[in-house]
């Protein structure tokens, strides 16, 4: 798995956004034990906080330590710096298993082959993420602008996964027909600034390329945002679910 997030992980942990409590409502309705679960590749333990609420106890696992750091301790939630792929958890362990916003950049076949080890009979896999947010015609056309052409070259190739939804990534279970839901959230212009700053691409562009290439559509996308103090965000939200038989 690529560590893409490290560099920015203060601004991760700040400016990206949260799921909807219908996301978790609906994991939760599909297991039957909530006894143990396991966020992996946590990030700033955004979902493992939700699934706490829910479970006895959860293990958040993260390849960056820096991403650990930002994230929330609770009583109940052990952080752990582990690969998705390779982990020392005990034989059909968990009763629900998260990838939020991740799974496009593991090694499918040695995941899933870990996830079937740690997952018990009968327990919930689900997969997580979120696709390119809509805000607006103009502010729109200024953020595609920004992703496709300036950025487009800097994207890792694992990012057709998200722009496939999902579609194309083996999933090994009986899936489960999800809801279709979406993150709706109201961000100010300085909070759109700072979502755009995490991504990968751009980190990658800034390393190539010595300087940040937001200011090269800094005030188109301060005219497209006009006098608005602030604005609704729509992102598509990807799901799949599945019972491990």
């Amino acid at each position: 798995m690529k560590d893409n997030f490290s560099t920015q992980s203060a601004q991760y942990a700040k400016f990206r956004p949260k799921y909807p409590e219908k996301l978790y409502d609906f994991l939760f309705s599909q297991v039957e034990h909530t006894e143990f679960a396991w966020d992996c590749a946590t990030g700033n333990g955004q979902v493992a906080v939700e699934l706490a609420k829910k479970f006895n106890y959860v293990e958040a696992t993260d390849i960056s330590e820096k991403q650990l750091i930002n994230a929330p301790q609770l009583a109940n939630i052990n952080y752990k710096v582990e690969s998705a792929e390779q982990t020392e958890f005990a034989d059909h362990h968990f009763d629900l298993i998260t990838v939020a916003q991740a799974i496009h950049w593991f090694k499918f076949d040695t995941f899933f082959t870990e996830v079937k080890r740690v997952l018990k009979p009968g327990g919930i896999f689900a997969a997580i993420g979120y696709g390119i947010m809509h805000i607006n015609p103009e502010v729109d056309k200024v953020v595609h602008y920004l992703y496709e052409d300036i950025l487009g070259k800097y994207w890792d190739e694992e990012r057709r996964h998200i722009e496939d939804n999902y579609l194309n990534i083996p999933f090994p279970f009986k899936e489960i027909e999800s809801p279709v839901l979406e993150i709706l959230t109201e961000w100010n212009f300085e909070q759109l600034i700072g979502y755009l700053e995490t991504w990968s691409s751009l980190q990658h562009y800034i390393k190539a390329n010595g300087e940040n290439p937001m200011a090269l559509v800094y005030e188109d996308l301060r005219k497209a945002w006009g006098n608005n103090e602030q604005m609704a965000i729509h992102f598509p939200l990807l799901l799949k679910v599945g019972r491990n038989s």
